[in-house]
């Protein structure tokens, strides 16, 4: 298994349903699966929810507490996990945390992400916005997903070479790319500190940063000899500790190799798998 079958697989999954309509009918990918939905009202705030099988039928409980982004993105992940056939393995971190986050988990985290933005519907939506966490959060509301989870996807399906990282206590924890980076090699590691200099970094020590600043490509990606200078937009979620970051190419073109390049000081990090004008407002750092 890897993210790129569990994608597969999830889109099998929604051609089946074939609906096109947004936000995604939940009740639709309960009833191909033949499950039953639950809504319970004593879960704990740690408890997103949980399924199991009886006399031949699933059942995924979710909690009823939770926002409807989050009861969502729950039941699909249980999905995810009855299609894939792949075991739960919560119990060592936080449902949130991306800390010590095992393959299986990020998989189905993949697979409910395609369900609830469907590529066939998203990506034409995403083709024409800007760049940003405005456009982010307009596309989320609409599709009734969490910004992290569409900024994610935003990374995963545009043209323009652009990044989304996720870093929990100050280390990038996961990430997505679009084809375009991955391409040209624009590699960032799932362990390193957040460059010092960065928006991100500075969010999360709680300074004010614009809404969006200019960096050298070269203090997030590893071995980067194009040069280049990227856009940054940061979001600090100070509850658990993670920074959410977008990063891409003002022009929307990867800047072509430099064989003399002389890289900043603050060198790049290694690798990482997997809506508005900003004139006058960019600041070099």
């Amino acid at each position: 298994m890897d993210e790129f079958t569990a994608a597969m697989r999830a889109r099998a999954f929604v051609r089946k349903v074939n609906r096109d309509a947004i936000p995604v009918s939940l009740e639709a990918y309960i009833a191909e699966l033949g499950a039953v939905l639950r809504f319970e009202t004593d879960l704990e705030t740690s408890e997103p929810g949980y399924f199991f099988k009886s006399s031949g039928k699933h059942y995924i409980c979710v909690n009823a507490n939770d926002s409807v982004p989050r009861q969502r993105f729950t039941a699909c992940h249980k999905i995810a996990h009855i299609v894939l056939g792949l075991p739960s393995e919560h119990e060592a971190m936080p449902w949130w945390s991306y800390a010590k986050r095992s393959a299986n988990e990020i998989y189905c985290d993949v697979f409910a992400a395609e369900l609830l933005l469907p590529h066939r519907l998203f990506e034409p939506l995403v083709a024409r916005a800007e760049i940003g966490w405005s456009t982010v959060s307009e596309l989320g509301t609409r599709f009734l997903v969490s910004d992290t989870a569409t900024a994610s996807r935003l990374a995963t399906v545009i043209n323009v070479p652009c990044a989304f990282v996720l870093s929990e206590e100050g280390r990038v924890r996961y990430g997505s790319r679009s084809r375009s980076l991955r391409d040209a090699g624009g590699w960032i590691s799932p362990q390193a500190p957040l460059p010092s200099t960065s928006a991100s970094a500075r969010a999360r020590a709680g300074q004010r940063c614009q809404d969006c600043e200019e960096i050298a490509a070269d203090l997030w990606f590893s071995d980067w000899r194009r040069g280049g200078v990227l856009l940054e937009e940061a979001r600090h979620l100070k509850q658990w500790d993670q920074t959410l970051t977008l990063l891409w190419f003002e022009d929307e073109e990867i800047p072509s190799e430099q064989h003399n390049y002389e890289p900043s000081e603050e060198q790049g990090l290694a690798e990482l798998d997997g809506v508005l004008p900003w004139p006058g407002k960019r600041h070099r750092r």
